[in-house]
């Protein structure tokens, strides 16, 4: 799998034979998503709008905006509320405030409780629009500058009246001309006054409105309790199948036949099938840790395709002996064989037993004697030639990695053994037996069996 592609076929395999740890897994990332909620308790979110009379561009609108979030209407909203604890600077991380359409800034806060929430978007607003207005000309000052000028227009009017009934009511062109002008200047000091007060921005400006207290939240502000164990659990699902898919991909152990004679520079004699034995059987699978392994379905590869139903007992005998022929056209000379196995292959190990028994009835007399050892993958130590005619290695696909097969071969050439072959076994699911053809010699061959048993006859 190192080299090819991953497929949806591979991730569905993946799925359907790891679904338990992945379950698991899940579980345990919707735990952890539950324990983040607790630490951060849930908060709500309450808003409230301002609408500003008038016409507004969209960076005065801004400007506002920054008002409403400014550290000055914190301040005075942290001292309105009144909460122990808080002042302006953390309130400033808990409101925000936006430009809507329409002229309508929209003010929110958030607090631990729906009715924390609520009170604080109202004093927020509340707040917001004295600032505003007192920032915007629509102050006391202002108000009292525009009072006295409309005073003093007043007073000038009055003056002009005074000047024109004191004129010379003759009817000399000086005094007429005299009356003209004062009317004259009477009607541009009331125009002057109309487009100043037309042209004031405080006019339209001044009365923002705050539209309604207010609602009080109804659900928490995300992320809440329910979407953290979600996140929780589809974020540890992700990184398992990720960390599957990228184990898998980064294996770099040989898995098929000519990948693994090519790394023990021997020939590939074939490949054996043994029926594959229940989980409870399985060599390494006492123990809590043995039962732990079977109960999540980690005891198994998941990246090999599964068990198929090749054929039954007679089916498997014939490949068995097939392998034996092929083994006795190879050896140099008449004599014996050391089937080498790891320690820790047991599929091997059961495939090296039934190969023995095999050879006993395919092989000719006089029949060389199979002698089984076990050697550890680690350091491994093959035992001194005797009488044997040449070495054979039989190990499952995809288990050892290219160091361990070469260190296999070198152990071999060191015990003085010429490496003739190499088989590998594999399982598959059992069927039915039917009657097996009859040897073509009855009489068994005298094997000598060494190391662990194997189930063949000495």
């Amino acid at each position: 799998m190192s080299d090819d592609t991953i497929r949806l076929a591979t991730i569905g395999r993946m799925l359907r034979r790891r679904w338990r740890i992945l379950a698991v897994l899940t579980l345990v990332g919707a735990l952890a998503g539950y324990g983040v909620s607790v630490v951060f308790p849930p908060r709500y979110t309450a808003s409230a709008s301002v609408l500003l009379p008038g016409q507004w561009e969209q960076r005065e609108l801004l400007t506002q905006v920054d008002i409403a979030t400014s550290s000055v209407v914190a301040d005075r909203t942290a001292a309105a509320l009144g909460w122990s604890g808080v002042d302006g600077e953390e309130l400033r991380e808990r409101v925000a405030a936006s430009a809507a359409e329409g002229n309508i800034i929209k003010l929110s806060g958030t607090a631990d409780t729906p009715s924390r929430a609520q009170r604080l978007s109202d004093v927020l607003a509340r707040q917001f629009v004295l600032f505003a207005t007192r920032i915007s000309g629509g102050s006391t000052d202002s108000d009292a500058e525009a009072e006295a000028l409309r005073q003093q227009v007043v007073q000038a009017n009055r003056r002009i009246t005074e000047l024109a009934g004191a004129a010379d009511p003759g009817r000399s062109v000086e005094s007429v001309q005299a009356r003209t002008s004062l009317e004259r200047l009477r009607t541009a000091l009331e125009k002057a006054m109309e487009k100043l007060a037309e042209a004031d921005p405080a006019n339209d400006r001044a009365a923002m409105v705050v539209m309604g207290p207010a609602a009080r939240p109804a659900g928490q502000t995300p992320p809440t309790r329910v979407q953290l164990v979600a996140a929780g659990a589809g974020l540890f699902l992700l990184l398992a199948v990720v960390g599957h898919l990228a184990a898998a991909r980064a294996d770099r152990r040989p898995r098929t036949g000519p990948e693994i004679a090519a790394a023990l520079g021997s020939a590939l004699l074939g490949a054996v099938d043994v029926p594959e034995e229940p989980r409870a059987r399985r060599p390494g699978g006492g123990g809590p840790l043995g039962g732990a392994r079977r109960l999540l379905g980690v005891d198994t590869r998941w990246d090999v395709p599964p068990p198929h139903r090749s054929g039954d007992d007679a089916d498997r005998s014939i490949r068995h002996r097939r392998v034996c022929a092929r083994l006795r056209e190879r050896l140099p000379v008449p004599g014996g064989v050391l089937v080498v196995v790891p320690q820790d292959d047991p599929v091997a190990g059961r495939a090296a037993g039934q190969l023995v028994e095999e050879a006993a009835h395919a092989w000719q007399a006089p029949r060389p004697a199979l002698r089984v050892v076990e050697v550890a993958v680690v350091r491994p130590t093959v035992p001194d030639r005797e009488a044997e005619a040449g070495a054979l290695v039989v190990l499952s696909a995809g288990t050892r990695t290219a160091d361990e097969l070469a260190g296999i071969a070198e152990a071999c050439a060191d015990s003085g053994h010429d490496l003739v072959g190499v088989v590998v076994a594999g399982t598959v699911g059992s069927r039915p037996a039917r009657a097996a053809p009859a040897p073509p010699d009855g009489a068994p061959a005298e094997l000598a069996v060494s190391g662990r048993a194997t189930g063949a006859s000495t």
